[in-house]
């Protein structure tokens, strides 16, 4: 499928927020692997081609290793995450697909042993942000080989912590 529109072009302020707000994550103390695991996720479960790309390349940079990236599909299977990534990936599942059984207390209630009110909070909008840019990229036909040329943009504007 051919690109449909730039809509960061065509409308550069209706993405203000969505960058804010990754631009608020990143300061979080989820920490990077967990961002981008997450990301990665739900991207895996929206189908969404250029965003599994870009955070797969994130991901590698951030050492990740393969088969962690791999497994991510299967993590509940998986010994590759720990007790925090996985209850940040059941987070992430049922966000996503809250349509299907909204958030059971059993899941706020095991995802809330592994982080603070305020980390649940900035995880909450990790989550609904991919969310919104997987929308954003799969409506308007964002191909996935652009993802290494975002990929490059990104990093030559990351500043060293």
């Amino acid at each position: 499928m051919d690109k449909r529109l730039d809509y960061a072009t065509v409308a550069p302020g209706a993405l203000t927020s969505l960058y804010a707000a990754g631009a608020y994550v990143a300061k979080s103390t989820l920490g990077a692997t967990l961002v981008v695991l997450v990301q990665l996720r739900a991207s895996q479960i929206n189908g969404c081609e250029f965003c599994k790309a870009l955070h797969k390349l994130q991901a590698e940079a951030l050492d990740v290793g393969r088969e962690r990236i791999a497994d991510l599909p299967n993590w509940k299977d998986s010994n590759a995450y720990s007790a925090r990534e996985r209850a940040a990936l059941l987070w992430t599942e049922h966000l996503t697909l809250i349509s299907q059984n909204h958030v059971p207390q059993s899941v706020y209630d095991s995802v809330r042993a592994e982080f603070s009110e305020v980390e649940l909070v900035d995880l909450t909008l990790a989550i609904t942000t991919i969310n919104a840019w997987n929308r954003f990229a799969i409506a308007f036909a964002t191909p996935p080989a652009q993802a290494e040329v975002v990929f490059k943009t990104l990093h030559s504007h990351a500043r060293p912590e």
